[in-house]
């Protein structure tokens, strides 16, 4: 008798199992549209690499499945996420904006870290229209304002858009290749923004387009040919496989490659302080 309890209480918490799974997968949404080729080159030698886990990212939601599957692209040497997110997933996941990003966020500190980046495009471009895509807290255009250029701002988040015009800064709430500007844009600044982008090169040609004949890119990301990036994966404590909203790790020699194919060349290599294993490139346009 003890052991038929026994049996039947195991049978009822396998149950339970089985429907907190079945849960689980019909609160799952179809997250992610996927790649059938490398999305920088088009090739189709594509193989699975690394697994990221992004349940424990600070814009996690249980209904994005938790396991990123990493691809890389046997021809080009690209490392990408298998799929980018849906307009779903998107809507879910950045439902609300991080203090960090919101406008005017700690405005004299960020100042001066944005002097430091702008003072590395100077020496090819002084002066002009500046644009930064995704402006987040807005310090950059606001330090770019201060040292003579004309301030552009494009964001997602309609609410910074908003605070953006209503201190008399241009700004547009749309994708920047969907965007006909009334100048031509002298420097394009894209801070941690390209490896988000499920089709880079579309947006870099977009750009190029749109740009002074010696107009300048300041463009930064995390770099994954860095002692730092190699430790940290050694040590299975690399960050990055699991950024929920991130589809590409850059190495510096393919953004190289992706920016000469786009009409760029690189002018000027550095340390980015934004975030780990982060490079901060200046390329001017051919």
């Amino acid at each position: 008798m003890q052991n038929e309890n026994i049996i039947e209480n195991q049978i009822k918490e396998f149950g339970s199992l089985v429907n907190d799974i079945e849960n689980k997968v019909n609160e799952e949404i179809k997250a992610r549209i996927l790649y059938k080729n490398c999305p920088l080159c088009e090739s189709s030698n594509i193989s699975e690499s690394v697994i990221g886990d992004c349940s424990k990212h600070t814009l996690y939601n249980p209904k994005i499945p938790s396991i990123m599957q990493w691809m890389n692209c046997e021809d080009c040497l690209h490392q990408f996420i298998n799929g980018y997110l849906t307009s779903e997933a998107l809507d879910i996941i950045f439902n609300k904006t991080f203090d960090y990003l919101k406008v005017g966020y700690k405005m004299e500190e960020q100042r001066f870290v944005s002097a430091r980046m702008i003072e590395k495009v100077i020496p090819f471009k002084s002066n002009g229209t500046w644009l930064d895509v995704g402006f987040g807290n807005g310090s950059l255009l606001f330090t770019a304002e201060e040292y003579g250029y004309e301030p552009i701002g494009v964001d997602l988040r309609k609410e910074n858009v908003s605070i953006l015009k209503g201190v008399g800064i241009q700004a547009h709430c749309d994708l920047v290749q969907n965007i006909e500007f009334e100048k031509s844009i002298s420097v394009v600044s894209m801070m941690d923004v390209l490896e988000h982008i499920p089709y880079p090169k579309e947006v870099l040609t977009s750009l190029h387009s749109k740009m002074d004949e010696d107009g300048c890119l300041l463009i930064s990301m995390p770099n994954s040919e860095t002692m730092v990036w190699k430790h940290l994966t050694a040590k299975k404590q690399n960050p990055f496989f699991g950024s929920i909203e991130h589809y590409h790790n850059f190495s510096k020699t393919r953004l190289k490659s992706l920016l000469n194919e786009c009409g760029f060349n690189i002018k000027k290599y550095g340390v980015s302080e934004r975030y780990r294993s982060c490079m901060e490139v200046v390329a001017q346009r051919n």
